[in-house]
């Protein structure tokens, strides 16, 4: 399954900065072994914002929903998720 997600992200002003350095440190390589791993699909930067627009391509929703809260920056995101499915007037073959 496909979904849509967007993730804004705010660390607490008030956070160590040697602790959220770490924090994002881990937060980066879970995603990208996720990448590699096919599960996370496409990650884009929103400009001027710390927030991103994702495609997650994985099982079903439990599987989602475990990624996510897996996430070391999990708790101070704000995120939203929406299933996505082949349009029929799509001509690619790769989009399911």
């Amino acid at each position: 399954m496909l979904f849509h997600v967007r993730m804004d992200v705010n660390i607490p002003r008030d956070l160590p900065q040697a602790e959220a350095g770490e924090i994002i440190a881990r937060e980066k390589a879970y995603s990208q072994e996720l990448q590699r791993s096919g599960k996370w699909r496409h990650i884009w930067r929103i400009a001027g914002e710390y927030a991103n627009y994702s495609i997650f391509d994985v099982k079903d929703n439990e599987e989602l929903h475990a990624i996510l809260t897996g996430l070391p920056l999990f708790k101070f995101m704000t995120i939203k998720v929406t299933p996505l499915l082949r349009h029929p007037s799509s001509i690619r073959d790769d989009d399911t």
